[in-house]
Order: structure tokens, then C-alpha cells, then sequence
């Protein structure tokens, strides 16, 4: 049984939007926030794009590209934001999407930077560079959500990440495992605006 997906993506990466439409057998729902809900009431403003753009969505297939930073500002992220916090709100008669994060083809190099010892543990650990400069923050921190260890364990993560390539290879599996987050005891340490 699929789950019903939200894409959250940049106007710049539609292309990649469109092959999962046209190519992956994916139900989804195909609009996008480009506009902004005139309302000071955040509880408004989430159910708003809850109700008129992600629906029944149970996950949101966010695509990490070049045009995903934080640090972009606000204004040029101001949709992809919103999209995001709606997604994570949990509010009267709705649950929060799970969250996929799919890092388009350019951007592997950026995010995924190898592995080295660390200075705490003396383990090894992967470097992801999932942080302001390559993703908005509420991907960033809900995939990092802080403790006071040195790394991170699926576990301790609300955000699944994975590649393109690997998504399109098998884009069930992935959808599923952000799925299940919704029901993980991680989900209670999500953050919609942080």
C-alpha cells in the first residue's frame, strides 16, 4: 500500500519533480505553495496549507538541491519553509508527514564528505553536510536533532536523507522508512519552526 506524497521542491528542479510524476509509480499530490496565506495566526496559516495543498499526505519528498540553503534567506525560501513547518505540525485533525529528503545528483559532493575519526570517540563517522548552507532548517535540524553525543543514529533522526539515485532505484522503500518516523518516539522531539 503507497503513501500518499507531498513534493516540496524549487521551481529551478521541476524536472526532477516531473520524473517522479511520469516515471515512479508514486501517489502523490501535485501542487506546490506559491503563494503566501495573508494571516498573523500560525495555527491558521499551518492547517491552510495543510487543508488546500498537502491534504491526506502522510509523507513529504523534500528535493535537496544548489536553491535549498538556508542561507539564501528567508524570503527566497519563504514556500519550501512553509511547506516544511506544514508538514511537521501537528495540529487539530491532522498528523505531521513524514519527511524524505532526496539530495539531487549536483549536490552530492556538497553533502556527502567522506568519513574520518572523531576526536570524542575515536570512532569513525560519515561527514553529512546537512546544515544551513545546503539545506533549509527545518530539514536540517529535524534530521540532526541535538543530544549530547558525538554522532547520530537513524534513531535519533525525524528525517530520512537519501541520494536520487538510490531513491529512484527504490522509492517505496524510502518513502516508507519516513512513514514510519511518524509513529518513532523521535517524532515527539520535532521542531516546526526552529
Amino acid at each position: 500500500m503507497g503513501h500518499k506524497c507531498f513534493i516540496s521542491f524549487k521551481t529551478e528542479d521541476s524536472a526532477y519533480k516531473k520524473h517522479i510524476q511520469e516515471n515512479l509509480d508514486i501517489d502523490m499530490i501535485d501542487k506546490s505553495l506559491n503563494e503566501a496565506i495573508d494571516s498573523d495566526n500560525e495555527d491558521y496559516i499551518m492547517r491552510k496549507i495543510r487543508e488546500d495543498y498537502l491534504s491526506d499526505s502522510t509523507v513529504t519528498i523534500h528535493l535537496i538541491s544548489n536553491r535549498s540553503a538556508e542561507s539564501l534567506g528567508s524570503y527566497e525560501q519563504r514556500f519550501i519553509k512553509r511547506e516544511l513547518q506544514a508538514s511537521l505540525y501537528h495540529g487539530a485533525g491532522n498528523t505531521q508527514n513524514g519527511i524524505l529528503g532526496v539530495v539531487l545528483p549536483r549536490m552530492y559532493d556538497s553533502i556527502f564528505t567522506g568519513s574520518g575519526i572523531c576526536n570524542n570517540c575515536g570512532n569513525s563517522h560519515t561527514y553529512v553536510n546537512v546544515n544551513d548552507t545546503t539545506t533549509i532548517k527545518e530539514f536540517s535540524y529535524n534530521y540532526y536533532i541535538p543530544h549530547n553525543r558525538c554522532a547520530w543514529q537513524e534513531d535519533d533522526r525525524f528525517c530520512v536523507l537519501v541520494k536520487w539515485d538510490d531513491f529512484v532505484k527504490e522509492p517505496e522503500k524510502y518513502i516508507n522508512q519516513a512513514f514510519d518516523k511518524r509513529t518513532h518516539p523521535i517524532a515527539k522531539k520535532t521542531k516546526v519552526r526552529p
